[in-house]
């Protein structure tokens, strides 16, 4: 295995010595290999960022990484990352058969960022998936397992019609009845509504889907409050926290994504943050974290159906060949440099979605901008003219109010969002308010 230690070695300067340099060029848009035409539509450099600044719809932060990052890429390919096919196949906290893997650069992104999400110390187990989806389905399919192997029973899964399109997915995928639970106003969901599902369904034990951020309206959902309800039920709650997971445990509001309480007591049992939103890194990726009991206890059962000699270990997971490169790439971004970072950019938009928030509902009370709660960093409402949707890709949902289907919009506020972006945002359905 290629460790941190002995991977370090290769290079004059490690990690922590790179130095953040100033931001890289975008790279060029080419033309296909040996051809004359001419390169592909986003043709300049000037298209590409005008793009990138004013892309407010959707949970990806859109901030080129620093120069420090690509001089880490730099280092891992002079160390043979990424010039021929690395693997990590298997448990990353297992020996691997196959030597070219970056394990040691995962297990550790775990061991670093699980301390961020609250589990507890030798209690740990994760490893880097390729998505958010990638992510929810090992939770799902762990809680799965672990349910039926306690019971003898294949649980129903609960969740509201405002958790990720992965979830019904992913429940079909697993052959899981689903149970859609009743959401609050703020689209978080209803407590009493599920503790009155979870009754009519007494016989089965429960896999329950909390999102921490939901898609669209940015709701979260009472983990403490539903936690207390399944004390009386077999249950494994899993956690998507792809967007808000990023940011929350860097700011005042970090206890919301604790696994435990102060006192012990456990939230949730897994949780799925994307790399690819909030941290900003340069290709869709995922950590899934679990505790190292519940992973033995899943274990136990997977091994029964899937004990594979040929990779000397059951491997825990589902996918067999894994991404090296990411791990060992998203490995820049457990830094401290990189989480001090990522303190800075989850207090500013934080404070900038105040502020939107503000702005929308003096001057435009019309739009009836909503914002789920004080820790969200999105804002939702009346769908503005096509021409605003497109030219700051904007997500769009129908969502009814007062017994009426409206048309809304919502604008996601990530770190690559200027002050000067958001002002021309708010001129722009100014000049379209007075068109109308």
């Amino acid at each position: 295995m290629l460790s941190r230690r002995r991977f370090l070695a290769y290079g004059s300067t490690g990690m922590l010595a790179l130095s953040t340099g100033c931001k890289p060029h975008h790279l060029n848009w080419l033309a296909e290999p040996d051809s004359t035409d001419a390169p592909l539509s986003l043709s300049n450099k000037a298209e590409i960022a005008h793009l990138k600044e004013r892309f407010l719809g959707y949970p990806i932060n859109m901030k080129t990484p620093p120069q420090a990052f690509f001089d880490w890429r730099e280092q891992l390919y002079k160390a043979g990352i990424n010039q021929f096919p690395y693997n990590n196949v298997g448990d990353p906290f297992k020996d691997s058969p196959i030597p070219y893997n970056s394990h040691d650069f995962e297990k550790t992104l775990i061991e670093r960022f699980a301390v961020h999400y609250g589990f507890p110390q030798n209690n740990r187990w994760g490893f880097l998936s390729h998505s958010g989806t990638d992510s929810n389905m090992h939770g799902m399919y762990m809680g799965r397992t672990i349910l039926k192997g306690r019971t003898g029973k294949t649980p129903k899964a609960y969740f509201t019609r405002e958790a990720h399109y992965s979830v019904q997915i992913l429940r079909d995928l697993l052959g899981l009845e689903g149970i859609e639970v009743d959401t609050l106003d703020s689209g978080a969901m209803d407590p009493q509504d599920l503790a009155d599902k979870l009754a009519q369904h007494k016989a089965q034990p429960a896999l329950v889907i909390l999102t921490l951020g939901t898609t669209f309206k940015g709701a979260i959902d009472p983990i403490d409050d539903i936690q207390a309800i399944l004390s009386d039920y077999s249950s494994y709650l899993h956690l998507d926290a792809a967007l808000f997971g990023g940011y929350l445990p860097y700011t005042a509001h970090a206890q919301t994504a604790l696994q435990q309480t102060t006192s012990g007591k456990i939230r949730y049992d897994s949780i799925a943050v994307s790399c690819h939103k909030f941290f900003g890194f340069v290709s869709p990726a995922g950590l899934f974290i679990t505790r190292q009991s519940h992973f033995e206890e899943f274990h136990d059962l997977f091994s029964q159906i899937h004990n594979p000699e040929y990779i000397h270990h059951v491997p825990g997971t589902i996918t067999c060949s894994r991404d090296a490169v990411k791990p060992a790439e998203f490995y820049f971004y457990s830094s401290d440099e990189s989480i001090a970072q990522i303190k800075t950019d989850a207090k500013q938009v934080l404070l900038q979605t105040d502020w939107l928030m503000k702005q929308l509902q003096y001057h435009f009370p019309e739009y009836l901008a909503t914002r789920a709660n004080p820790l969200s960093n999105t804002i939702y409402f009346r769908k503005p003219a096509e021409r605003l949707i497109n030219k700051y890709s904007l997500a769009t949902m129908q969502l009814t109010r007062k017994q009426k289907k409206l048309d809304f919009a919502h604008v996601v506020i990530m770190p690559h969002v200027s002050n000067a972006i958001l002002n021309e945002f708010l001129t722009d359905l100014s000049d379209q308010k007075n068109l109308s």
